[in-house]
């Protein structure tokens, strides 16, 4: 596995993370899969590109290059369920509509998925670690945004349509509150768009394991609703007269982030 991540470290204390972007199969994994997912269709798809306005903010950023059907990056490495409910593992056996993943008998063994677990999940760990680190060190703090994206019905997993902007900070646990209720008023101000925090989505692993505002770092996950930037079915195009004004929105947001940062541990 010789690219497993892309990281590009920026000049302001905040990191962008997107675990679910990777489009990458190991041959055990391609070789498996039943032909409805080897389009990939759980990705989160384009995140990198709707999130390129980052580098012009000073962000750094991590984006997985494996796809989260080999590992999934925001579940724990023990594997313990994150959600209530129908959810998927560290090691996905259905699609997000409840389908089985793989044909009858070609998942990967337990040996391979070790491997996975090594070579994939912990150099993405530790990269967010180490970063976030160094930030701190730096700065006296550090804020985190772990980027998401999915398709806006999926009766499998929620009832109805999602909210367009799904903030989470695992129910106030990850950041501050100040900084959850600032977040909410910036969608609030866009009527075109629905939202909500805490919802369906309250933050996966990385912002439950990485945001501690205890210690100066404040993590919070943003699950945006695939309609808002892009066609929600097969081929998954991009659509940049939809991103664009969702791109505003969250250019505010992450702007307000870093000024809250700013303002909150000013000298």
């Amino acid at each position: 596995m010789d690219k497993v991540l892309h990281f590009q470290q920026g000049r302001v204390p905040l990191l962008i993370s997107m675990p679910h972007a990777g489009l990458r199969l190991t041959p055990v994994v391609e070789a498996g899969l039943i032909a409805d997912a080897r389009s990939l269709p759980d990705t989160d798809w384009h995140i990198p590109q709707l999130y390129q306005f980052a580098t012009e903010l000073g962000a750094s950023t991590l984006a997985a290059e494996y796809s989260r059907f080999v590992i999934d990056l925001n579940r724990p490495s023990d594997d313990k369920p994150m959600y209530v409910g129908a959810t998927t593992g560290l090691f996905p056996s259905i699609l997000f509509d409840g389908i089985p993943l793989f044909q009858e008998g070609m998942a990967p063994s337990a040996a391979e998925r070790a491997t996975y677990l090594e070579h994939i999940w912990a150099p993405y760990h530790r990269t967010l670690q180490d970063e976030l680190a160094r930030l701190k060190a730096e700065f006296g703090y550090a804020l985190l945004f772990d980027a998401h994206s999915i398709r806006s019905v999926i009766p499998h997993l929620f009832d109805g349509k999602l909210p367009d902007f799904n903030l989470g900070t695992f129910n106030g646990a990850s950041c501050d509150p100040q900084l959850a209720a600032q977040m909410e008023a910036i969608c609030a101000k866009y009527s075109d768009y629905s939202h909500v925090l805490n919802g369906r989505f309250k933050g996966g692993h990385i912002t439950r394991h990485y945001g501690n505002p205890a210690e100066n770092i404040h993590a919070l996950q943003l699950e945006l609703c695939q309609c808002t930037y892009m066609e929600e079915f097969e081929p998954f195009r991009y659509r940049p007269d939809l991103a664009e004004p969702t791109q505003v929105v969250l250019k505010e947001l992450l702007e307000a982030f870093v000024a809250w940062g700013q303002k909150k541990f000013a000298a």
